[in-house]
C-alpha cells in the first residue's frame, strides 16, 4: 500500500496519516488511533489494520501494508457483504 492510500476507507484517513499520527502521539493503545479523523470508527473494517500498524510502531518496524490498494478495498467490500474478513486482509 502506497503511503497516500487510505487505510480508513470511511473516513479516508491514509496510511500517511496514520504514520505521522504515531510517531507525533506515540500512542499507548491502538484504539487512540481513532483519534487521527476518526480512523477506524466507522464499519470497524480497518480496525485490526490500525490494531497491526501499531503494533509494528511500537516494535521499531516499518509502519506499512503489504497489500495493494486494490485488493485492500475488495476485501472491504467482501467484509460488508459477509461480515467476514478474508485471510488476506
Amino acid at each position: 500500500m502506497e503511503p497516500d492510500d487510505h487505510v480508513c476507507l470511511c473516513y479516508r484517513v491514509s496510511l500517511r496519516k496514520i504514520r505521522t499520527y504515531l510517531e507525533r502521539e506515540d500512542p499507548p493503545v491502538a484504539s487512540l488511533i481513532s483519534e487521527c479523523l476518526d480512523a477506524g470508527t466507522g464499519c470497524g473494517w480497518c480496525v485490526p489494520v490500525l490494531e497491526h500498524l501499531h503494533k509494528l510502531h511500537k516494535a521499531g518496524e516499518p509502519v506499512e501494508l503489504r497489500v495493494s490498494a486494490e485488493k485492500y478495498a475488495q476485501n472491504r467490500i467482501a467484509f460488508k457483504k459477509t461480515g467476514r474478513r478474508p485471510e488476506e486482509a
